[in-house]
């Protein structure tokens, strides 16, 4: 008698759509277990790799980031929703992985208009994108495509550090501590309608950015949190972007700026179903760099936090609602 379970859904899959089952170390890896794809047709998310970490102001690694996330988001795929979660992402969602943006490392200069390329073809394809790092600096050209398409936008984001350092005569650099003060002044997003969640280093100019730091969330729980940042993102565009060195290192030991004193995974989860609802037109996680990693749980807590980013999507204004399973869409 045959094998009735089939392997390799990052190319054999027949559906989009529904939860599957393949041996978690084994098979071809893609982001939970979605089919490769360039095509984006009838496709509602595309998961993509920004393997980037020349940005980086301390240790680098994090150009690891998107294929070790693929790997561990293999223990997640079975069931179309995250534990306790009140939207089913992958059975509500057509999701592809779209892999990784490509550039020519001789030409670091190029790279920005890479990755804004990039993501701009994923939003032209219809898509919306959900981006896995790299180091913090790809998040700035994403921004830029996706504000071209959808206006000024709304940004929830958690980190250790407020990434909005000036470092002189900076317009051209390319620094993982310096997006978010660009991004505010090219008006791609708009401070005082932010929320930097986390943040437990200094910095001396918030330049308008609201900021919910690691001590106030430690004060005021997460449910706290989501109630303000509901508050400041209403009616909005929302980008949700997540450093995972907002996680506390016991957490998240593997990336490149660890900072003690941080969030747990547990509070993060519990922060980010608190905004479900968001009008969220782009997502990432970045800054998981597996050299430093133990037991690959910074990995692992890149994976969930992406997951918990597909039911941000699943649960937008105007995200379809579950589809029927069937033999194709189990993909088994």
């Amino acid at each position: 008698m045959g094998n009735s379970v089939r392997g390799d859904h990052a190319f054999t899959a027949e559906s989009l759509v529904g939860a599957s089952f393949e041996l978690t170390y084994a098979g071809a890896l893609s982001f939970l277990r979605r089919k490769y794809s360039r095509d984006l047709t009838g496709v509602d998310v595309a998961v993509t790799g920004l393997p980037l970490d020349t940005a980086t102001t301390n240790r680098p690694g994090a150009r690891f980031g998107p294929r070790a996330v693929r790997e561990a988001s293999a223990l997640l795929s079975f069931e179309g929703r995250p534990y306790g979660c009140a939207v089913s992402p992958l059975d509500q969602l057509a999701i592809v992985d779209y892999g990784d943006c490509q550039w020519d490392f001789g030409r670091p200069l190029e790279v920005p208009a890479a990755i804004e390329a990039h993501i701009a073809g994923i939003l032209r394809g219809g898509a919306a994108p959900l981006s896995i790092g790299g180091d913090h600096f790809v998040t700035l050209p994403a921004l830029r495509a996706v504000a071209k398409q959808h206006g000024t936008l709304s940004l929830i984001h958690f980190d250790a550090h407020s990434d909005t350092w000036s470092v002189g005569d900076d317009e051209g650099r390319i620094d993982h501590g310096t997006m978010f003060l660009h991004a505010a002044r090219e008006g791609i997003v708009d401070p005082a309608r932010s929320a930097q969640i986390g943040i437990r280093t200094f910095n001396p100019d918030t330049h308008g950015f609201q900021i919910l730091d690691a001590p106030w969330v430690h004060r005021n729980g997460a449910a706290a949190v989501a109630q303000r940042v509901l508050e400041l993102v209403e009616g909005r565009k929302v980008y949700v972007t997540f450093d995972v060195d907002c996680l506390d290192p016991s957490f998240a030991p593997g990336t490149g700026t660890p900072v003690c004193g941080g969030l747990s995974t547990a509070t993060a989860i519990e922060i980010l179903r608190g905004i479900a609802g968001v009008d969220i037109v782009g997502a990432d996680v970045v800054e998981v760099a597996p050299a430093y990693d133990t037991a690959g749980i910074t990995a692992l807590a890149g994976a969930t936090i992406a997951y918990e980013h597909l039911a941000l999507y699943a649960s937008r204004p105007g995200a379809p609602a579950a589809r029927a399973r069937t033999d194709a869409s189990r993909a088994r």
